[in-house]
């Protein structure tokens, strides 16, 4: 077993068959009744799929009894494997993958195999993340440290019609800390300090946390931190240079509680990210970087249970991403162009939106009733300043979106065993910049059945149509790459990717299966999600020869071909006929109370179906398991994490190698108040890259927190 661990994990078919082995186990057998215990009410077990969530529809439900897709990572998950990147909280979570740049703390979430340009809509506190830079990573990247993280709900694939535009790879939704994240109902005051610290590069963290219950009126509630992280050495024992950073962050919320059943609530999240590279290859012009990443809510919740026909809520919200930049050392092409030391650049993103929905529960004719109607709106505003050679303003454009949409979706039980979800969405939008504009609008209908012919397993169908409209990038890029020199064209009639998406599921959840307070949970899903116009960029325009020295005017090519690249083409966004992306997810775990295991698998497939090419956006197929032991009274948790993903070379034309990874955690509850956690990742110093990211991944990492809280009743 370790000998086939340090070596990695290779062959395709061996992954697949993992999955579809484990895939085979459920479900299990239907002899025990769902409510013959109460399950142990561990956040690190199987009971992590009975979490509430509301993501996919708006109306509060556990994940294990969600209709689609969905998934949920709970603050005591973060905290087992002290998490210090977005990639190590969604690790285990099945059909979703985070593509990093190890030299940049921004981050970029695909699920499926969709990313960038909003395909996943990123919320933080229910405000879009729509910050995008073009480069060589991902357009798409958003920042936001594990430190600030209470909860985390995935939906995955474009069932989510209650939550904004263009989400068709799904929504990543998450909600920063609250003062229940650090109080009991019981207690009106308290602090939490957490320090912690590791090796190879992961540095210094110290979290700072405090709130206050003013009686039954308001509360308040607020977070410093600060996060140091110095260079890591991947498993080769290389040293990824440029991959340290400094973080510092305030969090403020209070909510109001004017009358029975009213709030209103707000909150205040600051980032600031100091760090420099080259760039996403690393051989570019070096920057500094200065990066700030603000989200601020204002919202009115009303919610009470005599009044079932009205659960209102409204949320205003202002996010603004920019990234300032200075020169430190231009490559020669930029240093050709005049570009100095300290010349100026800077991306940014502001995106101000609302949100108003209210659920309806009623009774007609015998059948139950949860009727959701709202609206959404956000409009983007891009603009980059660019002094530093103007690739920047060429590839980034300035622009602006505005996205409008309204929604209805009733959700009726008809019998205890029958339900149904029915929805229909609108969605428009306009695109303005450098004397071009867009706009399109269009109806995207959900239904979904829910058939449960045996107590505690429950079939599910859905199909669902997503809209997401072409981004200011994609519309308004025009310029020429520096090196080698080929033009990418703007494309003002680009049409927006329509999803039609057509999924079908099993959740599966019984107690007392072996022994009394036990549970299992598990969530089956199988996809198909075919895209009209897909977007992508592509070689237009006839082949030309470009040349390989920087600086090198391209007359010379007439005389001199040899000192000529051969085979360049134009580059530029455009709609292909369709894609289509399709495979099947598992996520189960069974909890015992003095232990939990828990698997998690994705395989996926993706092609251009009008090419046969595969798309090179398309996951490895992966398999993670999770085994902890719990001990001395529950105070001790230890276990391991095993991870192996498949080798990508028989699905994209860019391929990584497959490897299997082995990371080990212990957390120990002293008491409500003490709480220590250690954990190990890479414990074989495997040596290995992450599908899409432009770095090798760290080596062997320990990491040691410490957390002290003081509270008073």
């Amino acid at each position: 077993m370790i000998t086939f661990l340090r070596e990695g994990f290779r062959a395709s078919t061996s992954t697949r068959t993992l999955l579809l082995a484990s895939l085979a186990g459920l479900p299990f057998t239907a002899a025990h009744a769902q409510d013959a215990a109460q399950p142990v009410p561990a956040a690190d077990g199987a009971v992590v799929l009975d979490t509430i969530t509301v993501t996919s529809g708006k109306t509060e439900d556990k994940v294990i009894n969600d209709l689609a897709g969905s998934s949920v990572v709970t603050r005591r998950q973060i905290d087992l494997f002290q998490s210090s990147r977005i990639s190590d909280v969604l690790q285990g979570v099945p059909g979703v993958a985070v593509q990093e740049t190890g030299t940049d703390p921004g981050q970029a979430v695909n699920i499926r195999g969709l990313q960038d340009f909003g395909r996943v809509n990123v919320l933080v506190d229910g405000a879009r993340q729509d910050y995008q830079v073009s480069g060589h990573g991902a357009n798409g990247t958003f920042y936001l440290d594990p430190e600030l993280i209470g909860q985390v709900d995935i939906t995955r694939g474009p069932v989510s019609t209650v939550y904004g535009s263009g989400a068709i790879g799904g929504v990543v939704s998450f909600r920063t800390r609250t003062i229940d994240d650090i109080l009991k109902p019981d207690e009106t005051y308290g602090a939490v300090q957490k320090f912690g610290v590791g090796t190879n590069g992961a540095g210094i963290v110290t979290n700072s946390m405090a709130g206050a219950r003013i009686g039954t009126a308001a509360d308040v509630f607020g977070q410093f931190l600060y996060r140091n992280t110095g260079n890591y050495w991947d498993g080769n024992g290389d040293k990824v240079r440029d991959s340290e950073s400094e973080l510092t962050s305030g969090l403020f919320k209070f909510n109001l509680y004017p009358a029975d059943g009213h709030t209103v609530s707000g909150s205040a999240l600051l980032q600031n990210y100091d760090f420099a590279n080259n760039g996403d290859t690393g051989v570019g012009t070096r920057f500094k970087n200065d990066v700030t990443a603000n989200t601020f809510t204002l919202g009115y919740r009303f919610n009470r249970p005599d009044i079932p026909w009205l659960d209102l809520s409204l949320k205003g919200y202002y996010t603004t991403t920019e990234d300032r930049k200075r020169v430190i050392t231009p490559t020669t092409t930029y240093g050709s162009l005049g570009v100095r030391p300290g010349a100026p650049l800077s991306y940014s993103m502001d995106t101000a939106g609302f949100d108003f929905n209210n659920t309806a529960r009623f009774e007609t004719f015998g059948l139950n009733h949860a009727l959701t109607f709202g609206i959404d709106g956000a409009q983007d505003d891009a603009r980059t300043r660019d002094r530093a050679g103007g690739y920047g303003a060429a590839f980034t454009p300035s622009g602006t979106r505005n996205l409008f949409g309204g929604f209805v979706q009733d959700e009726v039980r008809f019998t205890p065993w029958l339900r149904a979800i029915g929805a229909l969405r609108f969605d428009s939008y306009e695109l303005s910049g450098g004397g071009v504009t867009s706009d399109g609008s269009r109806v995207s209908p959900k239904l979904t059945i829910g058939v449960e012919p045996i107590k505690g397993i429950e079939f599910y169908g859905t199909y669902a149509e997503g809209y997401r409209a072409p981004s200011i990038t994609e519309t308004l890029i025009q310029g020429s790459h520096p090196f080698p020199i080929f033009n990418i064209l703007p494309n003002p009639a680009l049409r927006p990717e329509v999803a039609h998406n057509l999924e079908g599921g099993v959740n599966v959840q019984y107690d007392g299966v072996l022994k009394a307070g036990d549970s299992f949970r598990a969530k089956v899903s199988v996809f198909h999600n075919e895209i009209d116009d897909y977007i992508d960029s592509v070689a237009v325009g006839p082949v030309y020869n470009v040349p390989v020295v920087p600086g090198m005017p391209v007359r010379v090519c007439a005389f001199v071909p040899r000192l000529c690249a051969i085979g360049i083409q134009d580059q530029q966004y455009q709609n292909i006929a369709n894609a289509r992306l399709q495979g099947a997810e598992l996520e189960a775990a069974y909890d015992w109370g003095g232990g939990f295991v828990s698997v998690a698998g994705t395989l996926v497939d993706g092609k251009n179906t009008v090419t046969g090419d595969p798309l090179n956006t398309v996951l490895p197929n992966r398999v993670s398991t999770t085994i902890g032991f719990r001990l001395f009274d529950e105070k001790l948790t230890v276990g391991t994490r095993l991870t192996f993903v498949d080798d990508t070379k028989w699905n994209v034309s860019n391929p990584e190698k497959g490897y299997g990874l082995v990371d080990l955690f212990a957390s120990y509850r002293y008491d409500e108040n003490i709480s220590g956690d250690i954990s190990i990742q890479n414990v074989f110093d495997r040596q290995y890259t992450q599908y899409r990211n432009s770095n090798a991944s760290p080596g062997l990492t320990a990491k040691f927190g410490l957390t002290v809280k003081f509270a008073s009743r």
